[in-house]
């Protein structure tokens, strides 16, 4: 292959690992902007602790939005269910979840907290609170799926135990006859009700300094790449007779 030949190869492969390495950059880049805004809106909803009212959970609009809301209901005798692989400082366990009837609005999710698993993966009791209940705490979307791989929940014990918060699946299974809320309630840490629980919102995923941190690297090596090409190049036809 003449030498013509060989910097056409090589810079076809220079550029597509360029290519590569930026949209990986930008991605990163790019949930970090994502995750900062989740956070900067958490904090400024926290901060004030305006109460809506728990119909709010149901608004299509606001799906994706912080409220910090308030209301009376019941929870409804069904079936707790568990978030599988949640960490808390360290530790490996489940967050639990049951469903809320509010005295006005569509049922909804509500986040009682995490709970430890042992080494056996014995599911915890978790118990039915009883009667009216006056719950408050942060409207969220539930925690983020990631792929969406294998069936969103399965029968363990006398729970569900999820890979996902499928709202639809959930509510097929649950024998609810209509949907539930797309948000769930996060429940104040300051109520007696519950288990171990906080109002982190990126507790399993990467923070936005992480994301930057790895931005920085994906387009760190997108310049060497560029560099060591043109290196490659110059000094190739320097020593070439």
């Amino acid at each position: 292959m003449t030498r013509r030949g060989h910097l056409l190869v090589g810079w076809t492969l220079a550029v597509a690992a360029i290519v590569l390495f930026t949209s990986l950059g930008t991605w990163q880049s790019r949930r970090a902007v994502e995750k900062q805004a989740m956070l900067d809106a958490a904090a400024e909803v926290l901060a004030r602790r305006v109460p809506r009212g728990l119909e709010a959970a149901a608004d299509p609009e606001r799906r994706h939005a912080y409220d910090w809301a308030e209301g009376r209901g019941e929870f409804l005798d069904r079936a707790p269910l568990l978030l599988d692989n949640h960490q808390h400082e360290g530790r490996v366990g489940v967050r639990a979840y049951r469903v809320f009837q509010p005295e006005s609005g569509q049922r909804l999710l509500v986040d009682l907290g995490w709970l430890p698993i042992g080494g056996q993966r014995e599911m915890p009791d978790i118990g039915l609170p009883s009667g009216t209940q006056r719950l408050g705490g942060l409207l969220s979307a539930p925690p983020s799926a990631g792929l969406a791989l294998g069936p969103a929940m399965a029968r363990e014990g006398d729970a569900w135990l999820l890979t996902r918060v499928d709202m639809d699946a959930i509510a097929r299974a649950l024998d609810l006859g209509e949907s539930l809320a797309p948000r769930v309630l996060r429940l104040d840490p300051a109520l007696p009700l519950g288990y171990t629980r906080d109002l982190v919102l990126l507790p399993n995923t990467l923070p936005p300094d992480k994301h930057r941190g790895y931005a920085v690297q994906w387009f760190g090596l997108a310049l060497t790449v560029l560099a060591t090409a043109l290196i490659l190049t110059f000094k190739k036809k320097r020593t070439t007779p």
